[in-house]
């Protein structure tokens, strides 16, 4: 009877567990399986870099074992659940690649091909002369001097990487710097067909801002700095006293300098830039150069009297031109595209310009003197083609602030040039003795220069009010122009301008930038092109051949 009354509730309990058993039968998965399912590049030399993709690696490097052709292992440098970063070792064969992890075991269904270049570790100095063959990619590793009296030659088409800090041998981790020193010199002459390239040692897709240092000149030129100044970023050596304007460092020509530009300590004063001049003498050649990803700035001048043409700043992370310390070289034809969602803490600008700080009063070894003086034409900068943000920028670490700020008793002047897209376009910094009294009196001469899609045109600081400033920049006479959001499309730019990895910056053969270039003034030296437009570009792209604006993704060890 009792049976009868509970049989449904038994009915039930045995239908509970039939479902349930069935259920986890139906959820269940075989055990995760050791897999490669790509490899980046297919081919690199002995000393490259090469990426691994699969499932279930050891996320402790040393916990996998990668072997190339010929059961040679490799180092893996680096390593997530998904991703193995190897070191190409010596001895290597072509073939597929095996990776290890535990009990399990997994060969690539792609084959590597080992590549022919052999990379050569540079480090210490280079105390006699010497050439870098495009035949080999060079790695440097931590601070590389180049000493008085030495010449680096370095052939067309060669491939020179930075090491990253915890490749420094001397273990101060340092990144992959190349320093040439007074009375040293560097041979960089690349060809359109064949430019210089100095990148990262990363893997595509590895890489990242400030990824090595950089490359340093130093030369013998004045500058307004004491002597005993130390250089920036733990470099050995100072300032010096030397007074040789047209001391020659050397050549850069057709050389692009991709991921540099390093903080070395949280200390202030302690980065590297993309490339960093100080005191290089007019004798030095400098055309041709893009600076792309730099950690810090792109170019920054400390003191000295080079000249430059066919300058590129490519998504720095700080400033694009920095001048400091009394330079007073001349710059013409030079293009800044920024991605304007990275900027950094001390507030990214497209010119920032000082003398010194605080500028003034001029004393100290030098008085203060020379002020620095450059002289730029034909400067495009462009960052947001949208409303400007003032705000942090949300894949830096800080905000975007001027396309020109010009304090600190500088004395700058900037022609014929193009800004396009920052939250201030002009910000006048300074004393009414010092940066006030440079723009009244022209020694900071601001002329045939366009302001387009700014927050604010035109702002002062310090003692000098916005109406001071506004009244300056305004004047007929300079030919200067703003042109607001709105209107900017008037200004005809190509539609690709903006583009970050394919831009095309020539304007539309209707734009007014074509025309109405100042031609008088101090563009009236002879180291000045006599154009008519206004910007880097007129009809002729000069860009063509030897840069490359999408270096994460280029594969250098074919």
């Amino acid at each position: 009877m009792n049976f009868f009354k509970s049989w449904p509730y038994s009915l039930l309990l045995i239908l509970g567990v039939f479902v349930a058993v069935t259920a986890c039968k139906n959820d269940d998965e075989p055990d995760p399986v050791l897999s490669i399912t790509a490899i980046e590049p297919l081919t690199a030399p002995v000393g490259g870099t090469v990426t691994i993709a699969g499932t279930q690696f050891s996320a402790t490097p040393a916990s996998n074992t990668v072997t190339f052709g010929g059961n040679v292992q490799a180092t893996v440098t680096s390593a997530t659940e998904t991703q193995l970063v190897v070191t190409v070792p010596a001895g290597a064969q072509n073939g597929p690649i095996t990776v290890k992890t535990g009990t399990q075991t997994a060969t690539s269904t792609q084959s590597f091909t080992l590549g022919n270049k052999p990379v050569e570790e540079v480090s210490g100095q280079i105390t006699a002369n010497a050439t870098w063959s495009s035949s080999k990619v060079y790695l440097i590793k931590g601070f590389v001097y180049v000493r008085s009296g030495a010449t680096l030659t370095i052939q067309p088409g060669t491939i020179i990487k930075g090491g990253t800090p915890a490749q420094d041998p001397s273990g101060q981790q340092k990144g992959g710097t190349l320093i040439v020193q007074p009375g040293g010199k560097i041979e960089a002459k690349g060809t359109a067909q064949q430019p210089i390239i100095f990148t990262s040692g990363k893997a595509p897709g590895q890489r990242g801002y400030g990824d090595w240092g950089g490359i340093v000149l130093i030369g013998k030129a004045p500058h307004n700095q004491a002597g005993t100044r130390s250089f920036e970023g733990g470099i050995e050596g100072t300032y010096g006293t030397s007074n040789e304007p047209a001391d020659n460092s050397g050549t850069l020509q057709y050389v692009r300098i991709e991921f540099g530009g390093i903080a070395l300590s949280n200390a202030s004063n302690s980065e590297i830039n993309g490339l960093t001049l100080y005191g290089v003498g007019s004798g030095t050649t400098i055309d041709h150069v893009q600076v792309s990803y730099s950690g810090d700035d792109s170019y920054e001048w400390f003191g000295g009297t080079v000249n430059a043409k066919y300058l590129v700043a490519h998504r720095g992370f700080d400033d694009d031109f920095d001048t400091d310390h009394g330079f007073t070289g001349k710059i013409q034809f030079a293009v800044s595209l920024r991605d304007p969602e990275v900027a950094d803490q001390s507030t990214s600008n497209g010119f920032e310009s000082d003398n010194f700080d605080p500028g003034e009063p001029a004393t100290g070894a030098n008085v203060g003197l020379p002020l620095t003086a450059p002289v730029f034409s034909n400067v495009s900068i462009f960052n947001f083609s949208a409303a400007p943000n003032g705000n942090p920028s949300p894949k830096g670490s800080g905000p975007y602030g001027r396309a020109m700020h010009l304090r600190r008793n500088t004395a700058i002047s900037i022609y014929n040039s193009v800004f396009v897209g920052y939250p201030e376009g002009l910000r006048l910094d300074g004393t009414a003795t010092g940066t006030l009294a440079n723009a009244t009196g022209d020694k900071l001469d601001l002329r045939g220069n366009v302001l387009a899609n700014m927050l604010k045109p035109v702002a002062g600081a310090g003692a000098v009010t916005d109406a001071l400033a506004q009244t300056y920049f305004n004047d007929a006479a300079r030919k200067n122009q703003t042109v607001a959001a709105a209107d900017l499309a008037t200004q005809l730019l190509n539609a690709a301008t903006f583009n970050l990895t394919a831009p095309n910056f020539l304007p539309q053969g209707t734009s007014p930038l074509l025309t109405g270039a100042v031609k008088d003034g101090k563009v009236a030296d002879a180291f000045f092109e006599k154009v008519d437009y206004k910007g880097a570009f007129g009809t002729t792209n000069w860009l063509q051949g030897w840069t490359n604006f999408d270096p994460q993704n280029t594969d250098y060890d074919k």
